[in-house]
């Protein structure tokens, strides 16, 4: 039988959806092939900010990989975009040459940023943030300038300003309005905000609007209206988007905004769709995901012929994070004369509640800080609830009635996937789900930002009622294994198993051989167990760690050798400068961590630079101890209160190369000016008189968290006492790629408190520590004495970017 010809144009997030919504109704049915513009498979576009830091990949938010695309027989084209479409012939014709039938086309070009279009917004160093591509930009500039201006003060601008701030970029954001994400908030939530992000270090200028982009080639400044003029090296552009319509309006299909469609999601044209941020339904556009997905449901039913409801439109409500701060609003959140608020201000546990009534219903609401209400606010909402019922659900909730028994089956759980409260009854009635990770495999719920698996447990809970398994609700460490990292551990530890693939086979590994995920978590939790007997696996590793070197974009490599405490000599410093001049390295950038980082130096010339450069790794690009970084201390600085760098080298020596299961940074400061950024490390020391006060679970990335207060102590033995036992308590019990910040608040500062309480725990965890580090091995002299390490790795490998 000939399958029906289904062509996506657009690889992202909407027209995916759709596809797999489908695929769920007709797997069979349709022969589909899809058209992305950009050169991957289909990612969270959502997720940029992390990619953006460094600390994630695009694997890390890819969403469907190229082996789903296979599994599905759907024939993707990355990197190939659609030049036009004749709707007469049922042709799409690509940039490529190649022309392509369908029987069902759907649209989902998604939006374009929109640049303000003032003199000189086409100068290098002026980018929009929108893809990968642009990413690449910012990381780009970061590299060589000081200076960055951020226009545009909504969620886009504030995740790239976010972004900027840790690439170390000093960062103006510059907003039209008086306060932050104008559309989401109301005055008071914006300005806490502000106020907020304020203290990590961005600067506002509001009520200001760009006149020019001043600069030669390459952008150097700002002008604004009122004749306020600033220096930049980069602007972003975050002022907005707009429906992507330019092909289908070239196309003769029906366009306004967006293109037109009706709740079908069907155009004027017979058989072509759109949906996405592209579309425009009942004179809305929409940039949410969850309306998104909704429209793919809808439009997937009509396609593939079932009987459903059209789509009838989306009370928008917002929950994000927006640099470790939580927001939510849900339809209106401006009052006037007809309207009625319930608010609750607490500005020192700094939290903010407005609830708006029109005519007695509930109308919208606008949260800050803690955002715990925010589905049962939406439901409300979205009912168009009496207040009376509002007040009624507080009660009932404070007495201990379960939030997703009194939901409807047609409430979302999972906004970010659209995946309904019926969804997630139906898949565990009918498919004997148990846990979290069956309900995320079978619908979705939970795979993009995880913030509903807290409903989701409760879901398990109700339904499930005397036979749900609270000992069961655990998280597999990848797709190859039902098991948990706890389960892996214990396994390994009372089977004594001593390599990957033992462990493997010994545990029912689905999938033969591993995977990217589970690979490199195995090879590390078997050489935490087994420190002095276990050989570390290289092929297990990611490509950072195999090669002992950042990989950058262009496959070449950044090498950043030791500094302990950030101090160095003229003798080293010689050795960098002949060096950068031996291997004409392209760039020479002090970092973050007090060291100096050449960047763009070839696989191959490697060993023979770190021969030559005669100095320890700085594993720059480990699942180990990366830098401490210190003040000049009480030796020089006249409010100093601790000899702060001889701390900081002593912990650097001390704890080098030891596995973590993430990187782990550390600071010392010697006095509470913080000069070192203590309160935003791992692991932070801070000199006061008479002794040192110890910060744990700081992180200054995307997810922006202050170190919490572990304890003071008097001598340094004692910081080093304390630090070790936390370090081994950490490599212990956290679960591979969890920082210390997240590990902090999974099991709580009190709770690792009362366990290194005890003396005689620390003494055996400082115990342990010792003995994994008595094995470690300087791996740049390794490679240098070995020549079969310098033949496998820098003569005869290819090396994979994707890590």
């Amino acid at each position: 039988m000939n399958k029906e010809r289904i062509v996506l144009i657009g690889n992202g997030m909407a027209g995916v959806r759709s596809i797999e919504e489908i695929l769920k109704m007709n797997p069979d049915r349709f022969h589909i092939t899809i058209f992305g513009e950009e050169p991957y498979p289909n990612y969270n576009r959502i997720q940029l900010s992390k990619v953006l830091q460094g600390d994630t990949t695009i694997a890390d938010i890819t969403l469907n990989d190229w082996n789903w695309y296979e599994d599905h027989h759907i024939q993707l084209y990355p990197g190939e975009a659609v030049a036009r479409i004749d709707t007469e012939a049922k042709y799409i014709h690509t940039t490529k040459k190649r022309a392509v039938e369908y029987d069902k086309l759907i649209i989902a070009t998604g939006s374009v940023p929109f640049i303000i279009p003032v003199p000189g917004h086409e100068k290098e160093g002026v980018t929009a943030f929108r893809d990968i591509k642009d990413c690449e930009k910012m990381i780009d500039a970061s590299r060589q300038y000081k200076k960055a201006s951020v226009i545009g003060g909504g969620l886009l601008g504030l995740e790239a300003a976010r972004g900027l701030l840790n690439l170390g970029m000093d960062v103006n954001v510059i907003h039209l309005a008086d306060f932050l994400m104008e559309r989401q908030l109301d005055e008071t939530a914006g300005k806490m905000l502000q106020k907020e992000l304020e203290k990590q270090g961005m600067n506002f200028l509001m009520n200001k609007q760009t006149a020019e982009i001043l600069g030669g080639e390459r952008v150097e400044g700002i002008r604004f209206n009122d004749g306020e003029e600033i220096e930049t090296d980069l602007v972003v552009m975050a002022a907005g988007i707009r429906p992507n319509t330019s092909l289908a309006k070239e196309s003769g299909i029906a366009v306004n905004r967006g293109i037109l469609v009706n709740d079908y999601m069907e155009t004027n044209i017979p058989d072509v769709y759109a949906v996405g941020e592209c579309a425009e339904h009942r004179e809305v556009v929409y940039g949410l995901v969850a309306p998104l997905y909704e429209q793919g449901k809808a439009m997937a039913a009509h396609i593939c012929g079932t009987v459903a409801a059209g789509y009838e439109g989306s009370v928008l409500s917002t929950q994000l994070k927006v640099s470790g701060v939580d927001v939510f609003s849900v339809g209106e959140i401006v009052e006037d004369e007809e309207t009625k608020t319930i608010k609750m201000f607490d500005d020192w546990k700094g939290t903010y509640k407005k609830v708006l009534i029109r005519d007695g219903k509930m109308a919208g609401a606008v949260l800050f800080g803690d955002t715990s209400e925010g589905n049962k606010l939406l439901r409300l909402i979205n009912k168009k609830a009496d207040v009376e019922d509002y007040i009624g659900a507080a009660e009932e909730t404070a007495g201990g009635e379960s939030l997703v028994a009194s939901m409807d089956d047609s409430e979302l759980i999972c906004g970010c996937n659209g995946v309904s409260k019926g969804d997630i009854v139906c898949a565990i009635k009918e498919n004997g789900l148990t846990t979290v990770d069956e309900v995320k495999g079978c619908t979705g719920a939970s795979r993009s930002c995880g913030g509903c698996k807290p409903l989701v447990v409760d879901l398990l809970a109700h339904t499930l009622g005397d036979s749900f398994d609270t000992s069961i609700q655990k998280e597999a460490i990848c797709g190859c294994t039902t098991l948990s990292r706890d389960e892996v551990v214990e396994a390994i530890r009372e089977k004594g198993l001593n390599h990957t693939k033992e462990v493997m086979n010994v545990l029912g590994w689905e999938t033969d051989g591993g995977c990217s995920k589970c690979r490199p978590a195995l090879n590390y939790y078997l050489g935490m167990i087994n420190p002095t007997e276990y050989e570390d696996e290289k092929a297990s590793k990611f490509v950072n760690e195999r090669m002992h070197g950042n990989i950058q974009k262009d496959g070449t490599y950044s090498v950043v050798p030791r500094m302990y405490g950030g101090v160095t000599s003229a003798d080293d410093l010689r050795k960098i400068a002949d060096v950068a001049d031996k291997y004409s390295v392209p760039l020479i950038k002090v970092t973050g961590g007090q060291r100096i980082d050449l960047f763009g130096v070839k696989k191959e010339d490697l060993p023979g630079m770190w021969a030559d450069l005669d100095m320890p790794s700085g594993y720059a690009y480990g699942k180990t101890l990366r830098t401490v970084k210190t003040c000049v201390g009480e030796s020089f600085c006249r409010f100093g209160t601790q000899d702060s760098m001889s701390m900081g080298i002593q912990m650097e020596k001390k704890f080098e190369r030891i596995g973590t299961p993430h990187k782990v940074k550390m600071a010392v400061s010697a006095c509470p000016r913080n000069c070192a950024e203590s309160g935003i490390k791992d692991i932070g020391v801070v000199g006061v008189d008479g002794g040192w006060e110890i910060y744990v679970g700081g992180n200054g990335g995307t997810h922006l968290r202050a170190a919490d207060l572990f304890c003071k102590v008097k001598t340094n033995e004692e910081v080093m006492e304390m630090t070790g036992a936390f370090m081994q308590y950490y490599r212990e019990d956290a679960v591979y790629l969890e920082r210390t910040a997240a590990w902090v608040e999974r099991v709580g500062l009190d709770h690792i408190k009362e366990v290194l309480s005890d003396k005689a725990t620390r003494d055996a965890l400082n115990a342990r520590i010792d003995e994994a580090l008595s094995v470690t091995k300087e791996p740049w002299k390794e490679v240098i004495e070995s020549e079969k390490i310098r033949k496998e790795l820098y003569e005869t490998e290819l090396v994979s970017t994707t890590k």
